[in-house]
């Protein structure tokens, strides 16, 4: 949380062999045997885990015929990434690609199939057709993965740089796919975070093509929230911070180290912290208590069972290095990792940056949106805009929901919030609206755009007071823009996330995703389709 197109393809009178023709008994509530919900038609069923895991399986048992339906190359082969279905029986699966057994980068797609069957759209990741001429590389693997060590001390002053051995993928996110080597450099990024640089090569050239950051940052008697009940579970010796109720989630002491998993916290009683930074426990209640609002958050707004919907608990570290004035998210760990702020008195445990980080995981698990350039601030935005709607669906008198994001953890060390979503330039750096430039600037810059955007499609244009903040958000072209409410705000930033952006999606197509799942949820001709796109015209996307 430092602050530093999709495209459609529309195939018709084709059925896909897919989940939505396969399982038997999932209605409109959820569950086998139930009366439908009475919801919009295109809003996605809360599936349990079990439920998740068939759709999964089945789709998984149907992807040869899948990719032939779709006319893949016969060098071309699907994985199940994951699923959704629908009140109205349409189902989405996600899916990534692989070319004669190498990973595709950028290869992904989704296939919208309706209850019948037949397939309704496929959004995809690239337009391309996805083949190279030969799986030989011209270089060697070694040459690349010295070209991005040094590139990762360049670029982003990396220490203790360690790259790992490149792996042989296609690269196929910009332009014609071409053959090319992925190396993750390792070591401590210049302000003490883990380095996860990701560094694309041409693999006939040596050209580097791209790279992204692996790492994605944000900025009891809990020090925020006050007196809060956080789950803990029994053991012989007392009690840990482990909470069974919500996948097992738990909470570790990495007591100023930064590497390894540290401690699980545990208690002679179950009561944990005293509310001060001094106190190990108060920041472990905190994000034990944040990873516990995040789960309920997507469990009861969006029906979605854990980070990856599969049912499983991420782990959550706290007291990560020393004076480590930050927080991130680690897909390799499936972990949230805290640090203590400046004299390591002010732990970055609040509310919405635990939202913030663990909602970095859902868009990994769901759109995968790449970190980089447009894609990478519309990640950003989509962790911004999933914490502060955790904050306000906790309510929690002490730590209450606002729009300015990271209030509580003043990090500024002035009182000021991290980032303002009604105007994002009040940062002094974060972009209001959306320019040719945008894909430039520092992802958590260019997330202003569609942080604006949020705001405006919840509350709308011009002057408002709320829970003790003061908001006055401008529109590019000077419009007037009428917000709908955040609660249907977060549903369609959700379904859009979920069904119908992916690795490569800019601005432009975020606008397009979004006016998609308004239109499932609420109908073509809808207020809240006219606010989607109001709110985009009022940060320059048209």
């Amino acid at each position: 949380m430092t602050p530093h197109i999709s495209r459609k393809t529309r195939v018709t009178g084709v059925v896909v062999a897919s989940a939505a023709l396969l399982v038997a008994g999932i209605t409109a509530a959820g569950t086998a045997g139930a009366a439908p919900a009475a919801a919009p038609n295109g809003a996605p069923l809360a599936l349990s885990t079990s439920q998740h895991s068939e759709l999964m399986q089945q789709a998984t048992a149907t992807t040869a015929q899948a990719a032939k339906a779709l006319d893949l190359g016969s060098q071309e082969k699907l994985v199940v990434k994951d699923v959704i279905k629908d009140a109205d029986g349409t189902v989405h699966t996600r899916y990534d690609r692989t070319f004669a057994g190498l990973p595709v980068l950028g290869g992904d797609l989704v296939v919208h199939t309706a209850k019948g069957g037949a397939v309704k759209s496929v959004t995809k990741a690239t337009k391309a057709k996805v083949t190279v001429a030969s799986t030989t590389a011209k270089i060697a693997p070694k040459t690349a993965a010295l070209a991005a060590q040094s590139d990762a001390t360049k670029t982003i002053g990396a220490k203790k740089t360690d790259a790992q051995t490149p792996r042989k993928v296609v690269w196929a996110a910009k332009g014609t796919p071409v053959l090319a080597y992925e190396t993750v450099v390792g070591g401590v990024q210049k302000d003490g975070t883990p380095n996860q640089l990701h560094v694309i090569t041409d693999a006939n050239t040596g050209k580097k093509l791209f790279q992204y950051q692996g790492i994605e940052t944000g900025v009891g008697n809990s020090e925020y929230a006050g007196k809060v009940d956080v789950a803990s579970k029994k053991g012989s010796n007392g009690y840990e911070l482990t909470d069974d109720s919500r996948g097992g989630h738990q909470t570790f002491n990495l007591s100023g180290s930064e590497s390894g998993n540290g401690k699980l916290f545990t208690n002679s009683t179950d009561t944990w912290g005293d509310g001060k930074p001094s106190n190990p426990e108060t920041a472990a209640v905190d994000a034990a208590w944040g990873a516990q609002e995040t789960w309920d958050y997507y469990k009861e707004v969006h029906g979605r069972s854990g980070i990856k919907g599969d049912g499983k608990g991420a782990t959550s570290r706290v007291h990560y290095g020393q004076n480590y004035v930050n927080a991130f998210w680690d897909d390799s760990c499936f972990c949230m990792t805290y640090g203590d702020g400046e004299g390591n008195k002010k732990p970055l445990t609040a509310l919405d940056v635990a939202g913030h980080e663990m909602s970095h995981g859902v868009t990994s698990a769901t759109a995968g949106l790449e970190y980089s350039g447009e894609s990478g601030g519309l990640n950003e935005a989509t962790s911004d805009i999933f914490g502060v709607s955790v904050a306000f669906h906790a309510n929690n008198a002490q730590e209450p929901g606002s729009y300015f994001v990271g209030k509580t953890i003043d990090i500024n060390g002035d009182g000021t919030p991290l980032r303002y979503m009604d105007k994002p330039s009040k940062d002094g750096q974060s972009l209001d609206n959306w320019s040719a430039d945008a894909g430039n600037v520092d992802v958590h810059y260019s997330s202003g755009i569609a942080n604006h955007f949020f705001y405006l499609l919840s509350e709308g244009s011009g002057a408002k007071d709320a829970n003790g903040d003061h908001y006055d958000s401008p529109t590019a072209d000077g419009s007037k823009v009428t917000g709908i409410g955040r609660d249907k705000a977060e549903k369609i930033w959700y379904k859009a996330l979920t069904t119908y952006m992916t690795s490569t999606t800019d601005y432009k197509a975020a606008r397009e995703a979004t006016v998609k799942a308004a239109t499932d949820l609420y109908g073509a001709d809808s207020a809240e389709v006219k606010g989607v796109e109001s709110a985009w015209t009022g940060v320059n996307v048209k």
